[in-house]
């Protein structure tokens, strides 16, 4: 059993109720966790001496137009001492597109979870400066959105 392989499966036993789904593909581990525990498990990520999850390599929306749940922001951890790295999703609905920010943690979350609200719509609770980081003030729509019109709109107005 490879180093992170059995740091998934101690994440596992630890966070029972907070996994939905452990993917390996690759050698790469993929774990899906529930909204209502990202901060817990991600704390105990970078906290804990043995993972040391100490850098968030980036942070991305996706829309899966079609699928239910439709939305996913999807997070890479990478820990610098051990070298070892961590895929974490978490599954969004169209209708609750609120997750918790992460900034309390990782502080270079503020730019990815800004651009992840302002291009896919994913809002992001107590974040401390959430506005539009690539869209004018006042632009209303969320151009990766999959039924955003291939030429663009022009539309401006209230979030």
């Amino acid at each position: 059993m490879s180093n992170i392989e059995s740091l998934v499966e101690k994440i596992k036993d630890k966070f029972p109720q907070a996994i939905e789904e452990v993917v390996c593909f690759r050698d790469d581990y993929t774990i899906r966790v529930k909204r209502e525990h990202l901060l817990e498990v991600f704390r105990f990520l970078k906290e804990e001496p043995e993972y040391g999850f100490n850098f968030l390599s980036d942070l991305c929306g996706v829309d899966y137009m079609g699928r239910e749940p439709r939305f996913e922001v999807v997070y890479h951890l990478y820990s610098m001492e051990h070298k070892h790295r961590l895929r974490m999703k978490v599954s969004l609905s169209e209708e609750d597109l609120t997750i918790p920010s992460i900034v309390s943690i990782w502080r270079t979350a503020n730019w990815h979870e800004r651009e992840c609200y302002d291009l896919l719509g994913i809002k992001f609770s107590d974040h401390p400066d959430l506005r539009r980081i690539l869209t004018p003030d006042g632009f209303k729509d969320h151009p990766l959105r999959k039924d955003f019109p291939l030429r663009g709109r022009q539309t401006m107005g209230e979030d």
